[in-house]
């Protein structure tokens, strides 16, 4: 054996017995007196050791942290479950979530176990669970920007930006026109019917461009003209209606007309700064520097100003995560490598969080009178005509097919996690009262489930039509 390998247990051996004789030598010393100002603690040997154990133990978990990372692992378990059934019913994973969301909150597990929901979500924990939320948010706004290619919209601007904007404008107006007959009975105190108005135009009119473009891909439409058209028009239908929403928000924070138009113009400027300004330097950096991580950091700097500068502006944190994710370079990995960075943690971790915190809002009991439910029949109806009807007829019009047209009518009827973002923002500024948010978020669920369905009725449909019409062709001939 070396001779190393025998000092060292030499070594250990004589600190261990020093260490050993200072505190022998300590336990000599005579005890500090207690001073007045000294709080009097109960003395250990007075608590059963496995009691003092056990009430240590609580009060680590009810610390903050302990409670946050306990709320996520919560929140991940239900999300993962409800995600994966969705898919089992051949329904986006968002679907699962949003249910996941409601059920974790009083509608479910509040009506069934009201302490359990009190000990996993107490009111003062929520903050921390909206910060995370927000941050969640403005990362996948940021990959929807990104996932955005405003070179397709203009390839098939003529059609598709006609589409868009039908899709938009007939169930805005139908909004407004909701808004005028629920007004008194609905929107909360002291808030304007403009502000109520709008918000409810808006709230009609949002299509979920990411989960559209989900289902476009898991049915294999990606490269085909109906895939490429739905999306292209949902490309344009989310600048379109994030462009409104900034405005909307502009005008509910302002405290008078002037003060609406100077924040309308700030936001036109930062826009136009984005774009013309902030994406050529971006460019021309992006080529310049080397490296992975500093073109990472760069684009994450964009964001987080861009963020920062809407929200000073009055437009919200959302909107200026999204211009960035807009004005990323197109031709190069960048967008790649930031969507594999982000998507993970955004859409695995953080959005879920978003769920179950629009879920502790949606009080689905609320809706205890027949009346309220036939309200929500007629917001559904709202809902389906404006978007669906609307987007159809349109897409007719311009020259698709009725099986094209009636595809793409049903697909930009998807709300899903865009139009929770929009009732959000709506419920923190105090837009939409507790019964209402619980309407549009049982819309945006039932409109999100029914777009699987609708596209399967309809290519049965056509099927089933060329099937017959085929065998008369085939005798005839």
């Amino acid at each position: 054996m070396k001779k190393s390998h025998l000092l060292y247990p030499l070594i250990i051996g004589i600190f261990a017995a020093l260490i050993w004789f200072i505190i022998a030598q300590g336990e000599r010393l005579p005890e500090k007196q207690q001073t007045p100002l000294t709080t009097t603690l109960t003395p250990a040997a007075a608590t059963p050791a496995g009691t003092g154990v056990l009430n240590e133990l609580i009060h680590h978990a009810r610390n903050p942290l302990s409670m946050l990372l306990f709320q996520i692992i919560i929140i991940l378990c239900v999300a993962r479950l409800f995600g994966y059934l969705a898919q089992k019913i051949k329904q986006p994973a968002v679907v699962g979530e949003i249910v996941a969301g409601i059920v974790l909150g009083p509608s479910l597990l509040g009506l069934l176990w009201p302490d359990a929901m009190k000990t996993i979500f107490p009111a003062g924990s929520l903050s921390n669970l909206q910060f995370l939320s927000q941050i969640g948010l403005a990362f996948f706004m940021f990959i929807v920007g990104m996932e955005l290619d405003i070179s397709k919209v203009r390839q098939k601007a003529h059609d598709a930006v006609m589409i868009s904007h039908a899709s938009i404008i007939i169930p805005f107006f139908l909004g407004v026109c909701l808004a005028y007959f629920t007004f008194q009975e609905f929107a909360p105190a002291n808030v304007s019917f403009v502000s109520f108005a709008l918000f409810m135009g808006i709230a009609m009119s949002i299509t979920a461009f990411p989960v559209l473009a989900r289902i476009v891909q898991e049915r294999g439409l990606t490269g085909t003209p109906l895939g490429s058209m739905a999306i292209t028009c949902a490309a344009a239908d989310d600048i379109t209606a994030w462009g409104i929403l900034a405005v909307v928000i502009a005008i509910v924070k302002s405290t008078g007309i002037l003060s609406a138009v100077v924040t309308i113009l700030l936001a036109l400027a930062f826009v136009a700064a984005m774009f013309f300004l902030v994406r050529p330097w971006l460019q021309k950096r992006m080529t310049a520097v080397q490296g992975t991580k500093t073109k990472v950091a760069l684009a994450f700097f964009v964001l987080l100003i861009s963020g920062y500068l809407a929200e000073v502006i009055g437009v919200h944190l959302l909107f200026g995560a999204f211009i960035a994710g807009v004005i990323m370079p197109q031709e190069m990995n960048i967008k790649s490598l930031l969507t594999d960075k982000l998507e993970d943690v955004s859409v695995l971790i953080l959005l879920p969080i978003f769920f179950v915190l629009t879920g502790l809002r949606t009080q689905i009991g609320l809706l205890n009178e027949g009346h309220l439910w036939a309200v929500f029949g007629v917001i559904m109806l709202v809902a389906v005509s404006g978007k669906f009807a609307g987007s159809a007829l349109t897409a007719r019009i311009v020259g698709q097919p009725w099986q094209e047209a009636l595809s793409i009518g049903a697909l930009m009827n998807t709300r899903g996690l865009m139009e929770l973002v929009v009732l959000n923002i709506g419920y923190e500024l105090g837009i939409l009262t507790p019964q209402v948010f619980a309407m549009l978020v049982l819309m945006a669920l039932a409109t999100t489930f029914m777009t699987g369905p609708a596209l399967d009725i309809i290519n049965h449909y056509y099927a089933r039509r060329r099937h017959v019409v085929s065998p008369h062709s085939s005798a005839q001939h």
